[in-house]
């Protein structure tokens, strides 16, 4: 066996102090404007039972880190947030009435997610509306995904708005299989028009309904979009998705972020999990959406309540990463003064209790517990970029006082 007690497992790390710093304000920021825009916070377990994921096919079990306990139960470290929030809303929270809004701030865990830049344990926060399955929750939830994302620093922002609806109409109108249509949304999620050519060949699509599908992984835009797709079908459960996203387009522009947002209908990933809207939220130099949200009513049912829900999760890890690559500044750790003092009686006392003020008034103070004197106080002040530095002497104060 090797050693490995110099080393971190592959995909998860050590995080330094002015990265810890930067998290710490980031999480503070987010839980403020969650908790001013209604979201009550809550934590769940670190570890789950493992039927808890297994039980509604969310979730690929590969993707799940695994662990029993001393009676020989099947475990699960927590993989994401909205889960266990479902779990909460048909449980703990079964007699309260909805609408229920809850945030969290939480580390996941993810097996087979740390290739390409992620991370097996990182940090998300989320939110999730419970109980409302109207068009002005969809865009509420996907304009508190916005202002996070600002609220972080992040300010080239992408959000894509997909509805899984519209595609389900489509497959329902031409009379495609449910196995086959799995196929199909592979092929528009990767962009494969040779496949999707060949698709409408085999289920002997019209010319029209044939570009039809190949516009939808190529067409993106806005409400011009939404008028393009709106001639082209007649399947009224595609045409209310439609009218679905052109509502929360209007709601958005109400918010003031309509600059944000595209549509693309061809973002198809999940399937089985999302009901209705879907989105994404998208920054430069990094290859991975940074928020991931959308409608999942089936969800809750999974633990025995039928409870409508929409929410999103933000990647902190990815955001800071973002940041850093972007050159925008990170919150650095600053300390303000140092404080040194002689061996004299009573010196040592009121460096303490100089520090104690200067902390009081919010400032970042050190008492130096290494005897400096006073020249090599300032050099160590100046090698570490402290501000101010201070050294007490019965010279320079009348410390008979201080000393009785």
């Amino acid at each position: 066996m090797g050693n490995y007690r110099f080393h971190t497992p592959e995909g998860v790390s050590d995080m330094l102090p002015e990265d810890c710093r930067t998290k710490r304000g980031l999480e503070q920021k987010l839980r403020t404007l969650f908790a001013l825009s209604g979201y009550r916070e809550i934590e769940t377990p670190g570890i789950e039972f493992y039927d808890v994921y297994a039980s509604g096919d969310f979730v690929a079990q590969e993707n799940l880190f695994k662990l029993g306990d001393q009676e020989g139960r099947i475990l699960s470290l927590r993989y994401d947030g909205t889960v266990p929030v479902a779990r909460l809303a048909a449980t703990l929270f079964k007699d309260t009435p909805p609408p229920l809004r809850l945030s969290y701030i939480e580390n996941m865990y993810r097996f087979r997610e740390s290739g390409g830049g992620r991370q097996r344990e990182f940090c998300q926060a989320g939110v999730e509306l419970l109980g409302i399955s109207s068009t002005q929750a969809d865009a509420e939830v996907i304009a508190l995904a916005i202002s996070s994302a600002l609220e972080t620093g992040i300010t080239d922002l992408q959000i894509s708005i997909g509805q899984a609806e519209f595609f389900r109409g489509l497959m329902e109108a031409w009379e495609i299989p449910a196995e086959d249509a799995e196929e199909i949304s592979r092929h528009i999620d990767q962009k494969d028009t040779v496949a999707l050519e060949k698709s409408a060949d085999r289920y002997g699509l019209s010319s029209s309904e044939k570009e039809t599908l190949l516009l939808i992984p190529s067409l993106f835009g806005t409400y011009d979009t939404l008028d393009a797709f709106d001639k082209r079908v007649e399947s009224p459960r595609a045409r209310a998705a439609l009218q679905n996203v052109r509502e929360i387009l209007d709601i958005l522009d109400d918010y003031g972020y309509m600059k944000y947002v595209s549509v693309d209908l061809g973002m198809l990933r999940s399937l089985d999990y999302y009901t209705g809207m879907i989105f994404k939220g998208f920054t430069y130099e990094i290859g991975f959406p940074i928020i991931s949200g959308g409608r999942y009513d089936n969800v809750v049912s999974v633990f025995g309540r039928d409870l409508a829900a929409v929410g999103f999760s933000l990647s902190l890890n990815l955001c800071m990463t973002a940041l850093r690559r972007q050159d925008k500044e990170l919150l650095q750790i600053h300390v303000d003064t140092i404080i040194g003092y002689s061996d004299e009686p009573g010196m040592r006392r009121l460096a303490l209790e100089m520090a104690k003020e200067l902390r009081a008034d919010g400032l970042i103070a050190l008492v130096d517990c290494e005897g400096m004197n006073e020249e090599d106080l300032s050099c160590f002040a100046e090698n570490r970029g402290i501000e101010q530095m201070v050294f007490l002497n019965a010279g320079m104060c009348d410390c008979e006082e201080e000393v009785k």
